[in-house]
């Protein structure tokens, strides 16, 4: 697993603070003064071969430092300290938000396929869940050997936006995705969301400011490529500050949709730059003629169908293996799907993996009974 710079921000060892720095100083000048000692004067051990000891000399009051010299150092420690906190980057951070970021100094690591064979194995398993979901399990399937043929430090995929009826299992396609990949997975609710800053954070500024969900799994997982799935994405609203200012979804999202932008994204929160340029972005809409034309640029849709009975019994009979379903249970729930009444009704994989969760509580309850 690679890792790549992720936080455009340097951090300085925190083991060498005022204290230490005027320490090592005072350490070279007495260092530079025993030269003058004369020979017959017993002389302070080398700072090498013993770190961090006063010497004999200093002890028997032969280097003494006046007011002048410790004056000195602290003006020079002072210095060195100012252009120490300018150069990182972070000078406007309060110690808690350094020391969240501080997770992230190594960098981050990137989540990669092995070779071609591999994406052929992940992208079968995907088909094999949820074959109605083709067209986007193909996007995946191509970008996944894209990676590996340009020889990639990790996985790199455009960002996917899902359009299809509802029920048809377009967030579960997308964390299984992130199940398959092995990387973290957030899903956002864009009707759930205070606009975006759900997803990007707040500025200072405003009432309640936070670090958005973005950020936040990043810094949780230390993986720079998360899958993040933004869900009905057409259905978000927009914020408006007290001073009128609107911020919606579609222009946060914007940026971090193009890679050259997304490479050096400022976070509204922290006002810091992070490389979220590997992000695995994965919107879903119910009727994608409702989101702006700069998005839809940036996201053609993937047209995506309705799934047939046939389909949705297929999975709730793998989804009931995988959860250790007893066979009675897993057929109980086919025969209600099946049954004529919800014939006129489109089979809904929401209403299958609700029935699944029941399911699977009850036979633990019944267990523990």
């Amino acid at each position: 697993m690679s890792t790549i710079p992720f936080i455009e921000a340097r951090f300085f060892n925190p083991a060498e603070g005022r204290i230490e720095l005027e320490t090592r100083f005072m350490r070279r000048l007495r260092k530079l003064r025993c030269r003058r000692i004369p020979p017959d004067l017993p002389a302070p051990p080398d700072e090498i071969d013993a770190p961090g000891k006063i010497s004999d000399a200093d002890l028997m009051g032969i280097i003494r430092f006046g007011d002048d010299d410790e004056a000195r150092i602290k003006r020079r420690v002072k210095r060195i300290l100012e252009c120490r906190k300018v150069a990182s980057g972070l000078e406007h951070l309060k110690r808690d938000d350094l020391e969240r970021l501080e997770v992230l100094k190594d960098g981050a690591r990137l989540i990669s396929i092995r070779n071609e064979h591999h994406a052929d194995e992940l992208a079968a398993a995907l088909h094999e869940d949820m074959p109605w979901m083709a067209p986007a399990t193909e996007m995946v399937w191509h970008a996944m050997r894209r990676s590996v043929r340009e020889g990639w430090p990790g996985l790199r995929m455009p960002p996917l936006l899902l359009d299809g009826p509802p029920g048809i299992g377009k967030s579960h396609w997308a964390r299984r995705l992130g199940a398959l990949l092995s990387t973290s997975t957030t899903v956002i609710e864009a009707t759930g969301e205070n606009a975006s800053f759900g997803i990007v954070g707040s500025q200072r500024g405003w009432g309640g400011s936070y670090p958005g969900r973005l950020i936040e799994t990043v810094l949780q997982s230390r993986i720079a490529n998360p899958v993040m799935v933004v869900d009905e994405v057409e259905k978000a609203g927009r914020a408006t500050s007290t001073s009128g200012q609107a911020f919606g979804l579609a222009e946060a999202l914007l940026p971090l949709l193009e890679p050259l932008t997304a490479q050096r994204w400022s976070c509204p929160y922290y006002q810091v730059k992070f490389d979220m340029s590997w992000v695995i972005w994965v919107l879903t809409s119910n009727d994608c003629r409702l989101l702006p034309g700069p998005l839809l640029s940036r996201c053609p849709p993937i047209r995506l169908r309705h799934l047939i009975l046939a389909e949705l019994l297929a999975f709730v009979r793998r989804e009931g293996a995988k959860r250790a379903l007893s066979e009675t249970s897993i057929e109980a729930i086919c025969e209600i799907l099946s049954h004529p009444s919800l014939r006129q009704h489109q089979p809904s994989l929401r209403v299958a993996a609700r029935m699944l969760q029941r399911a699977a509580e009850l036979e633990l309850l019944n267990g523990l009974q």
